[in-house]
């Protein structure tokens, strides 16, 4: 079971037959938890991650305020997730490094995550200097494939609000070739996204490679329902076909609601107070 719930997260993206039990190992819970936000189920998984946080194990208590931050963000809360990336970040912070995870699932990962997703959070509220330093601090633990592709993104996105998306280009290639290296579905859906984002905000001659990319994150993540990315996709591919803006608007209008019925009160709530989340 653990190992189809590692492959939902970080694989083929395919999720394990349903229904399955939630397994006993924190490990498992962490997994399942990933799978769920990915699918845009934040209230179940809201259940696993709060439940992990108040265990006694320090990397998966760790890792699972940083699954539940960046929950959190993907609903415009980007205060909240700052509560919970420092919560994440103090957990681990003089964690010895133990055995190493593939996918980060370690105490070097979880203070990646953690660092990560403090710069995100920093970056979300305008505090650029500060996402700087961070992702810098970050970097120094990029020994997994994950944290490498979530730095390209986090790093892209930082030059993107600094207005000098070229120099994002470098980090969004990177996240994205990463991702296909290792096979992760869902990464590279994100990369995708991130990189085209930054080709078009460039000004690059390259705007078809960059419809082409988000495109094909689109039509990947509606075929492995990922609708924590599927609206934010149908949105960004509303800029690239004018002729078709309204439809894909009104798509992503449509999934976004639909994962607002699947998100905890404190989801919903960030959600309506969020200048990021649409109306």
């Amino acid at each position: 079971m653990e190992s189809s719930l590692r492959s939902a997260a970080f694989g083929d993206g395919m999720p394990p037959p349903s229904p399955f039990a939630v397994p006993a190992s924190p490990r498992g819970r962490l997994l399942a938890a990933i799978g769920l936000g990915a699918r845009g189920r934040y209230a179940a998984a809201a259940t696993l991650l709060n439940g992990l946080r108040a265990g006694k194990e320090p990397v998966a208590a760790s890792l699972a305020a940083s699954a539940l931050a960046s929950h959190r963000r993907q609903l415009g809360g980007h205060a909240a997730a700052l509560a919970l990336d420092g919560e994440a970040l103090a957990r681990v912070i003089k964690e010895p490094r133990g055995e190493p995870d593939p996918d980060g699932l370690d105490a070097e990962g979880a203070r990646a995550d953690a660092l990560l997703g403090l710069a995100a959070d920093n970056l979300g509220r305008g505090r650029l200097a500060a996402a700087r330093r961070l992702l810098a601090r970050a970097v120094v633990h990029t020994g997994n494939w994950r944290t490498r592709t979530r730095a390209g993104w986090v790093g892209a996105e930082i030059e993107l609000a600094s207005n000098i998306s070229a120099a994002g280009i470098a980090p969004a290639e990177m996240a994205l070739e990463t991702a296909r290296a290792r096979g992760a579905v869902r990464h590279v859906v994100k990369s995708q996204l991130v990189l085209g984002v930054t080709i078009v905000n460039a000004g690059s001659a390259e705007r078809d490679r960059a419809k082409a990319l988000v495109e094909s994150a689109r039509e990947t993540a509606e075929k492995y329902e990922f609708n924590s990315l599927l609206w934010v996709a149908c949105l960004v591919e509303a800029d690239f076909r004018a002729g078709h803006a309204d439809e894909y608007r009104f798509r992503g209008a449509e999934l976004l609601h639909a994962v607002l019925r699947h998100a905890d009160p404190c989801g919903r709530r960030l959600a309506r107070e969020s200048p990021w989340v649409p109306r």
